[in-house]
């Protein structure tokens, strides 16, 4: 697979080695920030391989395009795009009014009036201006979330049924394979964090967020399936995070909202610096943790995508340069393969134990 993954970026830096024209004029050179960026922003389709504006046969997988326009719900797969991100392509509502996908927002096309105002977009920042629909699509990485989904479903359905047919035995399979991690999250994360007394609570909690975080992160990593960066994306890292913030303070006992809203046994006017630092420690806490998990994701796929880039701008200057410089772009592009496969396993585990230590800190009795 990575064999494949190298030789298919050299064949990139083949292909986009410039040929300068008899008349001097070059072609447009490489956009580096275009390229990454658009290969870690949420889109409304799976690419897989091929690129429309270059006259390549583009290959993806439409998703369901679902818009709210004030006169009800409008619904047709992205398909109907061709594939086409400029705003170029319009597709008619039944409303009367027509939508485009400029550089993946769904906007009323430039030409046509809602309710007195023109929709349009800063070309410079690429932010639409005026009336746009309220967009539910399944998107990329709402479509790549739904498949682990399922995925999970799947695997610990058949982990619980082996666990009912064999009782006391020997595991089997994937029940043998997930055995390990599921002790290992229970024995060594809930438990030590929470404490024996409550950590059954918080268990199947903390085991669904770690395999949900971390069968994503595996996800993303596989050439050629879409480039999904599901929990690189924030409002879905926000909802974990969220997930987090609701559980710790519906279990915050007596003790733990004494400390933070009036610490017992400090003077009063460190009460009035602390008591507000605590405060803001509570949204804080499940904020750290969303950026946490965005930011180190993302960088694990900028760092790969960067390397790509660079390829392809040195083979933009000469066709030997850019195959000089892709052999050691591949090989470090294979480093951090690696390096992120151990990146996805520890951001799932680090979530994890800072959420079973923040439930900890909430359900915690008193010491005398």
């Amino acid at each position: 697979m990575l064999c494949g993954f190298a030789f298919t970026v050299l064949a990139a830096a083949d292909a986009t080695a410039v040929d300068h024209p008899e008349d001097g004029h070059a072609e447009e050179s490489f956009k580096a920030g275009e390229y990454i960026i658009h290969h870690i922003s949420d889109a409304h389709s799976v690419h897989l391989f091929g690129k429309h504006s270059e006259g390549i046969p583009e290959v993806s997988i439409p998703l369901p395009v679902i818009l709210w326009t004030g006169d009800g719900l409008e619904f047709f797969m992205s398909s109907a795009f061709h594939h086409d991100t400029e705003g170029k392509v319009k597709v008619p509502l039944a409303n009367g009014k027509s939508v485009v996908n400029y550089h993946e927002k769904i906007l009323y096309a430039a030409d046509e009036m809602n309710h007195g105002t023109y929709a349009s977009v800063d070309h410079e920042s690429h932010q639409p201006i005026g009336m746009q629909p309220i967009d539910f699509s399944i998107t990329k990485s709402v479509f790549g979330m739904l498949m682990i989904i399922i995925l999970m479903v799947i695997i610990f359905r058949a982990v619980a049924n082996g666990y009912k047919k064999r009782p006391g035995q020997a595991p089997k399979g994937i029940q043998n394979a997930l055995e390990p991690l599921i002790i290992f999250i229970r024995d060594e994360v809930a438990v030590p964090s929470i404490g024996e007394k409550h950590a059954h609570r918080f268990t199947p909690f903390l085991l669904t967020v770690f395999f949900f975080i971390w069968l994503c992160n595996i996800l993303g990593l596989i050439p050629f399936f879409g480039g999904f960066n599901v929990t690189g994306t924030l409002g879905i890292t926000l909802i974990l995070a969220g997930f987090v913030f609701l559980i710790t303070t519906v279990s915050g006992n007596k003790h733990y909202w004494g400390h933070i809203l009036w610490p017992p046994g400090v003077p009063l006017p460190i009460k009035l610096i602390l008591v507000p630092i605590e405060f803001v420690g509570i949204f804080l806490k499940p904020t750290v943790l969303m950026i946490r998990l965005t930011a180190n994701i993302t960088a694990g796929h900028i760092v790969i995508l960067a390397f790509v880039s660079l390829l392809l701008i040195f083979g933009e200057q000469s066709q030997a340069l850019g195959l000089g410089v892709g052999v050691g772009s591949v090989l470090f592009m294979v480093f951090m393969f690696f390096l992120e496969l151990l990146v996805a396993f520890l951001q799932a585990y680090v979530f994890t134990l800072l959420a079973a230590l923040y439930f900890g800190d909430a359900t915690q009795e008193a010491h005398h």
